[in-house]
């Protein structure tokens, strides 16, 4: 099988380079022998790109014939919308997402994306609402009226902020600035905006660089969520602890929502090849390496790969799965 991905604008500079270099050097022969997957990640800096290029490198380094470019990428969304025009093989997708994405109900879109599937849960993404400490905010409604930067336009986070708020009646009465997470730790910390959402694995990078920058304060999320219509609107969240001493300054336990972050695949992809695929990542030195990427991936073991999963799983990958001894319901069958 060998396939040239559609190449997205946001695909970046050295993923281009590197697939005009081997378009323009390679023989006609060694291009037929080599299979070119695209792995559309997220935005620099952010736990779905240490993913999506660990995967990405792994693949590449142990496959024969197999080459993946990691893809730069606003997140979750746009992952979806990419995988399921082919436009990217693999993505990763929020659980929320897919499953509305599904369904036809993603905000503005009621496309229904039916050729995304499944592979495994990586790691669970709890929602950081951060605030300067000496702005005397403690509550989420306290945002009302101020600006909140809440993660790049067709991002998973932008997506679970707008769920989170509109469920409080509060989506139109922030003022929300769509912008990364590196950009909004570093206008927090001048008051460009009055509070950061972070929807990602924790320890987070740009959490940290706000915490070890200034005094921050993080919000207690799902004690607000509890308030709302969230838990009967999107029952895919579920509550995640963020434990004193994560992050510097914060010396109490933190309580969010939080969902799956998902390694997802188009149908496109063939059985046989994402049996091999998911049994290279799933090896003992796969997960070793994977570990080792990021601290958010400890969750990620055979044990935990359907969790929070509900929608149907890649043929390929659920042959894996089950080999492993793990069922799927009826909801996660292919």
């Amino acid at each position: 099988m060998t396939r040239l991905f559609k190449l997205p604008a946001t695909l970046g500079s050295f993923a281009v380079a590197a697939v005009a270099a081997v378009t323009l050097t390679a023989s006609p022969a060694a291009d037929a022998q080599t299979t070119r997957l695209g792995f559309s990640g997220g935005p620099d800096g952010g736990t779905f790109q240490y993913f999506s290029n660990g995967i990405a490198t792994l693949l590449s380094r142990n496959i024969d014939g197999v080459e993946v470019s990691n893809m730069v990428s606003a997140g979750s969304v746009e992952n979806l919308r990419r995988v399921n025009s082919r436009d990217a093989d693999f993505g990763i997708t929020y659980s929320g997402d897919l499953y509305l994405g599904r369904n036809g109900r993603l905000t503005n879109d009621t496309n229904k994306y039916r050729n995304v599937h499944v592979v495994a849960h990586l790691y669970g993404a709890p929602g950081h609402l951060i605030v300067r400490e000496d702005s005397g905010i403690k509550e989420v409604s306290e945002l009302a009226g101020l600006q909140v930067a809440v993660g790049p336009a067709g991002s998973g986070a932008a997506a679970s902020a707008q769920r989170f708020f509109t469920s409080l009646d509060m989506w139109d009465k922030i003022k929300p600035s769509f912008i990364g997470y590196s950009q909004g730790a570093s206008a927090l910390g001048d008051k460009q905006i009055d509070a950061l959402w972070v929807f990602a694995g924790f320890p987070n990078a740009s959490v940290i660089q706000a915490a070890t920058s200034y005094d921050v304060r993080l919000l207690q999320v799902w004690d607000a969520a509890q308030k709302g219509t969230l838990p009967t609107e999107h029952p895919y969240y579920s509550k995640t602890t963020i434990p004193a001493g994560t992050y510097p300054g914060v010396d109490y336990d933190v309580h969010s929502i939080s969902d799956s972050a998902l390694w997802t695949a188009g149908r496109h992809v063939s059985e046989e090849d994402m049996y091999k695929f998911v049994s290279n990542i799933y090896s003992d030195d796969g997960l070793k390496y994977m570990h080792s990427v990021s601290k958010a991936a400890k969750t990620m073991v055979v044990e935990n790969a359907l969790f929070g999963v509900v929608t149907p799983v890649h043929a390929g990958a659920a042959k894996f799965w089950m080999e492993k001894g793990l069922t799927l319901n009826d909801d996660q069958k292919p």
